[in-house]
Formats: C-alpha cells, structure tokens, sequence
C-alpha cells in the first residue's frame, strides 16, 4: 500500500514523524519476536517431555494392565482445573496452577488392596496429559502472537520504513526544485527590472 502524501512541508514532517516513530519501535518489536520465538521453542520443548513422560508411565503400566478392569474407573475424577492467565513476552497465555481430584470413598477391605495405589497412578498419568495439553495452548497462544509480530516486522522493515523514505526524498526534492524555480524567476524578475531602468 503507497504512502499518501502531498508535496508540502506539514506532509515532510508528519512523514518524519511517522519514520522515526517506526524506526525506534523496530528494534523492540524485533526482540519481541525473538522473545516470542524462544518461549514457542520452550513450550513446545515442554509439551513433548510431558508427553514422552505420559508414554513412559503408560509403557511402565503394561504390565499391570490386567489388574486396571478390576479399578471401578469412576474412582478417580478431575473436579476442577485451576487455569489462570499469565504474561509471556507480553501476551496473555495459560498457565495452569492446580488440578483437583474427586476421589469415589471406597472400602479398603471390599477392594483389592492396590486401589489406593491404582488410584494414585490414575491421577498422576491424567496430571501430566492435562499439563501436556495446557502447554500446547500456550504454545498456539504464543505461535499466533509471533506470526503477529513477524508480520509487524515485515511490514515495518520491507514497506512503511522504505515507503516513508522515498516519499520524504520525493517531498524533499519537489521542494528543493520549487525553491530553485522560485529564484530563477526571480533572477529573471530583477534582471529585467535592471533592462528597464537601463534603458529609461
């Protein structure tokens, strides 16, 4: 999209206001994506450990997996999910700060005795796939954000700071080739003057 402008002195320093507003923000939007860039890198770090764990748990489990009809999987439930939303590199993304459990009161001596213990597992394995799932909407969050400012970026560097440039340079020549005409017909002016008296 080209800059609008009008070959006047106003429209120079609006256009040079514009250029330096841009040229300082560059630079910090620029960290921003960067920053943006890492915690993306991070996050999704995060989720496939979480999930390799989830994977390790579950492969440590294949043994016992026999026992697991005997668990009444209605046992164990998540009652609540204690999401909050925190800032990263300035964009709101979630972070999770606790998860509760519902736990079914069963008889010790009515059950086999490894309930409890079955009980535990259940929760640990639903605790590291709801943590794998919020990292990976932290990393959506944060991935969409990046794509953001990289365009900002793009726009920035490869559009608006090149336009504003060649407009002020075209404002800037119009005026200097108005100011030369300006004396040469002024020159022109007094000249002729000078001929007139002269020749009185």
């Amino acid at each position: 999209m080209p800059i609008k402008f009008q070959y006047n002195k106003t429209s120079l320093n609006e256009l040079g206001k514009g250029l330096k507003m841009r040229e300082r923000a560059l630079p910090t939007i620029k960290s921003k994506e960067s920053a943006l860039r890492m915690e993306v890198k991070k996050a999704k770090a995060e989720a496939e450990r979480l999930d390799k764990a989830l994977e390790e748990a579950m492969r440590q489990l294949e043994g016992l997996s026999a026992l697991f009809p005997e668990l009444d999987t209605g046992c164990v439930e998540v009652e609540a999910i204690d999401l909050q939303m925190g800032k990263v590199a300035g964009v709101k993304v979630p972070v999770l700060k606790e998860i509760r459990f519902k736990e079914k009161p069963f008889l010790s001596f009515a059950e086999p005795a490894w309930t409890a213990q079955g009980m535990e597992t259940l929760k640990q394995l639903a605790s590291i796939g709801l943590q794998s799932e919020v990292f990976r909407y932290k990393m959506q969050y944060l991935e969409k954000a990046r794509k953001k400012t990289t365009q900002k970026v793009n726009l920035y560097e490869k559009v608006q700071i090149p336009g504003y440039k060649e407009a002020i340079q075209k404002i800037k020549r119009f005026i200097e080739d108005e100011e030369n005409l300006s004396k040469s017909s002024q020159k022109i002016v007094k000249s002729r003057h000078m001929q007139q008296e002269e020749a009185l």
